[in-house]
């Protein structure tokens, strides 16, 4: 076998591992909406949301509620790659890459501001006021504004199946939101934060997928995701949940009675599914790119609803049913991409 004919074995090889993790990360984050969703009727975050609507309404309440549910989650998730990262015994790694801040460690701490509060928070937002069936569809816009963003910021190719599947992925999403929005105004009733919960999370995880992107040039992505979550982890736990607490909302008192095991067991499963399905998510961008790694992630929609419908027998509308089923077709549509175009990533 000659050189060009190894080459083209060993890119070939990349591309389907590449595509491999993508797929992972699909099921992992499907899986997630489960706990995502249940974590909502338990307690303390039940009796948390009825305590602060009393009195703040329920707009606000659910906010800050799910502040909390996603500060808890932050928290399992950066257990759960502590755990992996010991196994990989990559902690020696950890701390190198943590005191090169300016080279690497910044890209991930800037992940983290939009992965955490905006997108992981805006999907809980949009699981507790519409549903878990539409936040996870929802969020699948996600690989237009990181496709769009790492085309224009570090010329990463998009070749023209490429730019089909995210136009495909698009009419997905303003179907999805076009429909529910028809339908709220017939009944006269807008849950805006729910819709703007998915917004948030479309546009946080898009950005996270570009920006990591950049940092993954020069980092590992087991390391990069462990610094990722870490910084979640200060935003929530050192910012945000203090200031929630100095101005009057009773955060640290219900943050104590989350140790329930069944709540504690529910917030477990939610960080392994969620920081498994990162760890496939961020290990796809080097091999694949990341408009493709999230374009195959999105595949986590149909797995999402497949597994809420089975678990809880929730029926989703037929709108989410449609715009769910063309950014699934859209996601196809760049997973059939010729390896060839896939050689170079970036179109230097």
């Amino acid at each position: 076998m000659d050189l060009k004919a190894l080459k083209k074995q060993e890119s070939k090889r990349k591309i389907s591992k590449g595509y491999m993790w993508a797929l992972f990360c699909a099921v992992f984050w499907g899986i997630w909406y489960l706990p995502g969703t249940v974590v909502w009727v338990l307690n303390p975050f039940d009796e948390m949301f009825g305590v602060i609507a009393g009195t703040n309404g329920d707009a606000v309440s659910l906010v800050v509620t799910a502040v909390l549910i996603t500060a808890f989650n932050a928290l399992t998730v950066m257990l759960a790659l502590m755990v992996w990262n010991g196994v990989l015994q990559k902690f020696g790694e950890l701390g190198r890459t943590l005191k090169e801040f300016n080279p690497c460690s910044k890209w991930f701490f800037l992940a983290s501001i939009f992965g955490g509060p905006v997108a992981i928070l805006g999907s809980f937002m949009a699981m507790g006021f519409i549903g878990g069936a539409f936040a996870a569809v929802a969020a699948l816009l996600y690989p237009v504004v990181g496709s769009v963003l790492a085309y224009y910021w570090y010329g990463e190719k998009i070749t023209k199946r490429a730019a089909i599947g995210i136009l495909v992925i698009i009419l997905g999403g303003i179907t999805i939101f076009g429909g529910g929005l028809i339908t709220e105004l017939g009944a006269g009733e807008v849950p805006w934060i729910g819709y703007l919960g998915g917004l948030m999370a479309a546009a946080g995880w898009g950005i996270e997928g570009a920006i990591a992107g950049k940092g993954l040039d020069i980092a590992e992505p087991d390391v990069g995701l462990t610094l990722r979550f870490l910084g979640e982890n200060i935003i929530w736990w050192i910012l945000i949940v203090p200031i929630l607490a100095i101005v009057g909302f009773p955060m640290y008192s219900f943050a104590f009675q989350a140790f329930e095991p069944l709540t504690l067991l529910v917030l477990i499963f939610a960080g392994i599914t969620f920081g498994f399905c990162y760890v496939c998510w961020y290990k796809s961008f080097p091999l694949i790119g990341v408009g493709r790694g999230q374009g195959i992630g999105n595949l986590y929609g149909l797995c999402a609803i497949i597994f809420i419908f089975l678990f809880f027998g929730d029926v989703p509308q037929w709108t989410i049913l449609l715009g769910g089923a063309l950014c699934v077709a859209g996601s196809f549509i760049m997973f059939t991409e010729e390896a060839g175009e896939l050689e170079t990533l970036r179109g230097e």
